[in-house]
């Protein structure tokens, strides 16, 4: 039950290497296995409209797929080792830049703190191990932080509906030994009053040209609430998920769950079976609202600055 976008994109593609290993799909024709990876790459867009990195690494994919298949001479096996090449060499990009983006981020974090930390942050959904290929994105700041001795705490919150903070989150970084302390959503405002949250540190599956955010759902109110008791706000992202071709946060989709995560859980019914419900997976967090920066593999920018950087 891996949720995170990065982890579609990557588990997508690696499905795929794993049964064109196992053999399946055509084996003798160029154009069928093509197109046969063409239809699985197509299914795969389909489990996350909001993220801007699935649909481009799988563009990348089908572009790489089709100058293969043109080279003179290859053969379908060829082919399909060459992608299978080319899937296991996006799980050790993932993983380098998601370190990259733990370094930037816990450098940046410190530099803006008094004596140079330790430091207590605040965190939502999951962006660690089980939202990457490995080690996260600002999971992968609170790591950076722990293992350089500076991290005081992270308070994730559960992240209802789905619970991604208390079922993934609060598992892996106690499995890591991380000091984490798990809130309910509606507590996180008063965590940070109160238990000397320093920094908020969220993800992000698209980040448009002017420096808007969408991210689960609930990242908005955060931001909102770091603004007003003056805590920095970061996304931790790769620059993958940035998209230039979308002027603002408003043009990105948001997607939508089914209310029965609203209204039971495990076949439990909570609410009135048939009330209204809207469940929204994520919303748009304003560049404004980002105070202390979108954190990539390539450094820490401000919101109006990344586009122009990257």
């Amino acid at each position: 039950q891996v949720r995170g976008a990065p982890a579609i994109a990557l588990l997508g593609c690696l499905s795929l290497a794993v049964e064109l290993a196992g053999g399946a799909g055509p084996r003798e024709d160029l154009g069928a296995l093509e197109e046969f990876v063409g239809q699985k790459l197509g299914f795969l867009l389909t489990a996350r409209p909001t993220a801007a990195n699935l649909g481009r690494e799988a563009e990348r994919l089908r572009a790489f797929v089709r100058q293969r298949a043109e080279t003179p001479g290859v053969s379908p096996q060829q082919l399909r080792e060459s992608i299978i090449e080319y899937i296991e060499g996006l799980l050790e990009k993932d993983r380098s830049d998601n370190r990259s983006i733990g370094a930037h981020g816990a450098s940046h974090i410190l530099g803006r703190v008094a004596g140079g930390g330790p430091v207590t942050l605040l965190t939502h959904c999951n962006t660690g191990t089980l939202a990457t290929a490995g080690y996260g994105t600002a999971l992968g700041v609170v790591r950076a932080l722990h293992e350089r001795g500076s991290l005081s705490r992270v308070f994730c919150t559960e992240t209802r509906p789905y619970n991604q903070g208390s079922r993934l989150s609060a598992l892996e970084l106690r499995h890591d030994g991380v000091p984490v302390t798990l809130i309910a959503d509606s507590a996180a405002a008063a965590a940070m009053r109160e238990r000397g949250v320093q920094a908020v540190v969220v993800g992000a599956d698209r980040v448009t040209a002017n420096g808007d955010v969408a991210n689960k759902i609930g990242t908005f109110q955060l931001a909102v609430a770091a603004r007003h008791m003056g805590i920095p706000f970061y996304v931790a992202a790769p620059s993958s998920t940035c998209d230039p071709a979308l002027a603002s946060g408003r043009l990105i989709p948001i997607e939508e769950r089914p209310g029965t995560e609203l209204t039971q859980l495990g076949g439990v019914q909570l609410a009135e079976p048939e009330v209204d419900v809207w469940n929204p997976a994520f919303d748009v967090t304003p560049h404004e609202l980002i105070t202390g920066g979108i954190i990539t593999e390539w450094g820490v920018f401000a919101p109006s600055e990344l586009s122009q950087a990257l």
